[in-house]
């Protein structure tokens, strides 16, 4: 059975869901492992289709988890995966992305991404982007841990306006993307893609979250990732290594927050008030 159905339109036209699932720190250790592929399919039968990994996550050992976890079900997951910026040339991205398929071992990734910005010119990793477009081997290509200021250079290059997602630490205390990163990818039809939405825990024994859990029927972390996935064009990818966390995520669509909950968040956890560089975990 499937949770309530939210989605989340990329430039492209196509839908993703809008609750997925991180993968960061799996693989790391061998006694988990069964548990968190057992997760990340839990997660897929209950619609949480969109999986991200990263070729930096456990060196590469992430990706194979993945790929065993989604093995015989490729077609019903979204899969996103990113490129590490001292690989991030026009050639070194393709090396990556072929390498990064052997671990997953599937002919395609869905959005292929640009873990940071590192040393090497936009120009060069998007053209990259380009040659794995062209050659069939990523569908949609995107950034992360990116500001307004590099999102602009991003639309500037031949190219840059391909982009499908800005992939951001965005949660009730890293609220700074709202003041002007935010509103820049939202005039451009460009969907966020959160991830550690509840800060890995760090936020749930606020009181202001307490309050608006009891009032729901929820747990704390269920509202932060309510309030997180409350706006249309943000998509979130929560990590999950156990069946009932797995559960608790996908319940937390169908909590809506109301005006009061939201009076009360904004009061504990204040929007910005100006401009503050993009956080990253």
């Amino acid at each position: 059975m499937t949770t309530t159905a939210r989605s989340v339109v990329l430039p492209s036209g196509e839908r993703i869901a809008a609750l997925g699932q991180g993968t960061w720190h799996f693989a790391e250790r061998p006694a988990r492992r069964a548990e968190e592929i057992a997760s990340i399919r839990l997660g897929v039968d209950l619609g949480m289709t969109v999986i991200d990994t990263a070729e930096m996550y456990a060196d590469g050992a992430s990706e194979i988890l993945v790929g065993e976890a989604i093995a015989g079900r490729r077609d019903e997951v979204f899969l996103v995966d990113k490129v590490l910026p001292r690989h991030a040339t026009r050639a070194g991205t393709v090396r990556a992305c072929e390498a990064s398929l052997a671990r997953l071992g599937t002919d395609r990734i869905d959005l292929y991404l640009l873990h940071w910005r590192g040393g090497v010119p936009l120009a060069e990793t998007i053209a990259g982007f380009a040659d794995l477009t062209e050659r069939g081997l990523i569908r949609y290509w995107g950034v992360s841990n990116l500001d307004a200021d590099d999102m602009a250079e991003v639309a500037g290059v031949p190219g840059g306006d391909q982009v499908q997602t800005d992939q951001i630490l965005y949660n009730l205390v890293r609220r700074g993307p709202e003041y002007d990163l935010l509103p820049w990818l939202s005039g451009r039809r460009i969907p966020v893609m959160a991830y550690s939405p509840i800060e890995q825990g760090r936020l749930l024994g606020h009181p202001a979250l307490g309050e608006v859990a009891r009032r729901h029927g929820a747990t704390p972390a269920q509202i932060a990732l309510a309030w997180v996935l409350r706006a249309d064009g943000v998509n979130a990818i929560p990590r999950a290594g156990t069946l009932d966390h797995v559960r608790d995520n996908a319940a937390a669509l169908r909590i809506r927050l109301g005006d009061e909950d939201l009076t009360s968040l904004d009061e504990a956890f204040p929007p910005p008030a100006r401009p503050r560089p993009l956080e990253m975990l």
